[in-house]
């Protein structure tokens, strides 16, 4: 069946001369089939649908290039630009006027100084500059001048050299007819830390202070020792390395015994490198585990990043509840799962690093995120006030009424913070864009981990943040990224409980050259094992004499 389709169509017209020319008088007249109508309707349908699928693509494309520009903007930011850390609404570059200088860089002008650093523990030398005898007296006259004190200055020195200290045991032979008695007699031999070693203490003290607490690759050092005059193989202070593992281990005990018996802990893991084959481990990839107290900071490497590590570490607690300041890494989170008496505290300043990093990445959520980091910076400044009305003797109900004044102040601006974040989420998310996704995922994210976020308000002694962890975690993270890890499972165990012992000897304010050369003059006294009785070199155990010489340099009272 035949359909005849009629449509006017508009009557052009084309003067010539005096007459009007019609060019098309009638309507024009199109057939179609039923069969190619239906066909024609049927294409409608399907060029509609490409056309959506075409727009819903396009979408998609646009927010995966939002996203892209995102995380360029972000790397970029790691790799070139400065810390954002202490960025804040009122002090972002929008807010800075063109004809504004920035602040100079140091000391400004007209601030008090403060003056000469003092050097108190510094041995004084005295040297005597005269006149020659001509310039003593009056070139005139010739008679001399008169003694009137001396001026004095001071110029600092640091003196290193290399020597062989020659050791000559004296013998006798016996004068005497007496029997049961040697023949002969000699001097005690000199004490070594590592008997059949030619190298003294001075040397496994530099390469131990070097390596694990000045982040210095051992191949400078050595380098260094060459100019020195005194040149040593790697080989030899490897083999010699190896040897000094058992005098620290006890240490290391000690160190982890006196950390179990501690309430409150910051843990923190990152990558390490152990270049050697293991069986059963793929790689070499391990980890760098930390856990700070009190008055321990305690690592440990492992081949994993599992839960597995802090459970077996906190197992052996003697507390009944322990807090873990941390941040949302699942390990952590499956720990408290398993062992029901940790509570998990997480960590305020990796929240407030989401907001910052989405103000990064995407510069139309400048002004959302800066809102949320001013919330969290209101919450550290009520929070700090609280803290130092804080008895820690007394429960939080009998706190002092300024006390209360703060935690009433830090109660309301959570539950500020947790209304404006229900608000959000209470919305109709059905079809986000990806600002809004970002937005949502973040605060998704800081309600799951709410409980967590806040227990610095039952427990004001708990920070709000894990800074404290991260501090002692980032002198070995330095020495790995100079020497790239360890060569071996034994080099591993050397760095573990080398890190264990001189940020634990820096938290207590000693000088590790200071214990280190005493530790090891007792080691070599004791034919080179360690001592059996290790309280004088255990922080807690020490009296305020033992802990205040420890503070100070070598060679000084």
């Amino acid at each position: 069946m035949n359909f005849v389709s009629q449509k006017k169509l508009p009557i052009y017209s084309q003067e010539a001369g005096d007459q009007q020319i019609d060019i098309l008088q009638y309507p024009a007249q199109i057939l179609a089939s039923e069969q190619e109508i239906l066909l024609l309707k049927w294409e409608v349908g399907y060029w509609k649908s490409l056309f959506q699928r075409a727009k819903e693509r396009e979408k998609e494309l646009k927010r995966q290039l939002q996203e892209k520009e995102g995380k360029i903007r972000d790397l970029k930011k790691r790799l070139f630009g400065k810390s954002n850390e202490k960025t804040s609404s009122g002090k972002n570059k929008g807010d800075i006027k063109p004809a504004q200088k920035p602040r100079p860089r140091g000391q400004q002008k007209g601030s008090k100084g403060h003056g000469r650093t003092p050097k108190p523990n510094l041995a004084m030398k005295e040297e005597y500059i005269d006149l020659s005898p001509g310039d003593k007296c009056c070139p005139i006259c010739g008679r001399p001048y008169a003694p009137n004190g001396t001026e004095d200055s001071e110029i600092m020195e640091v003196e290193v050299k290399a020597h062989v200290r020659k050791i000559k045991r004296k013998s006798y032979k016996k004068t005497c007819s007496c029997e049961d008695v040697p023949d002969y007699i000699i001097a005690p031999p000199v004490p070594k830390v590592i008997p059949q070693s030619s190298y003294d203490i001075s040397i496994w003290e530099g390469v131990l202070l070097n390596k694990f607490l000045y982040c210095h690759p051992t191949s400078r050092l050595l380098s260094y020792y060459k100019e020195l005059g005194l040149p040593i193989s790697q080989g030899t202070i490897t083999d010699g390395l190896q040897k000094l593992i058992p005098l620290f281990k006890a240490v290391y005990d000690a160190l982890y015994n006196h950390q179990m018996s501690e309430e409150m802990f910051h843990n923190d893991e990152s990558g390490w490198k152990v270049f050697e084959s293991v069986e059963g481990k793929v790689g070499n990839r391990w980890w760098l585990w930390v856990s700070r107290s009190v008055s321990v900071v305690f690592f440990q490497i492992a081949p994993g990043r599992g839960a597995d590590i802090p459970v077996t570490h906190f197992k052996n607690t003697h507390r009944d509840r322990i807090i873990v300041v941390c941040d949302r890494y699942s390990a952590y989170k499956s720990l408290a799962r398993q062992l029901s008496f940790i509570i998990l505290a997480f960590c305020w300043a990796h929240v407030r690093r989401d907001f910052l990093d989405a103000a990064c990445k995407y510069p139309k959520l400048t002004k959302w995120a800066f809102t949320w980091t001013d919330m969290i910076g209101e919450l550290y400044h009520i929070n700090n006030k609280r803290c130092q009305e804080y008895d820690g003797k007394l429960p939080v109900q009998w706190q002092s009424e300024d006390f209360k004044h703060y935690h009433s102040r830090l109660v309301d601006s959570l539950n500020n913070m947790v209304k404006k974040r229900d608000d959000f989420l209470d919305q109709d998310f059905s079809d986000l864009d990806l600002l809004e996704t970002v937005k949502q995922k973040i605060l998704i994210s800081l309600k799951n981990h709410w409980e967590g976020l806040t227990v610095f308000l039952k427990f004001p002694g708990v920070p709000m943040d894990n800074n404290a962890g991260e501090r002692s975690i980032r002198n070995p993270v330095t020495g790995r990224k100079n020497y790239y890890g360890s060569g071996s499972v034994w080099s591993s165990e050397l760095a573990a409980m080398m890190f264990s012992i001189f940020q634990t000897m820096k938290l207590w304010n000693l000088n590790c050259n200071h214990w280190l050369r005493l530790y090891l003059t007792q080691c070599a006294n004791n034919n080179g094992r360690a001592p059996t009785d290790l309280s004088s070199f255990l922080p807690w155990k020490m009296d305020k004499d033992r802990l205040h010489k420890l503070s100070k340099p070598l060679n000084t009272s």
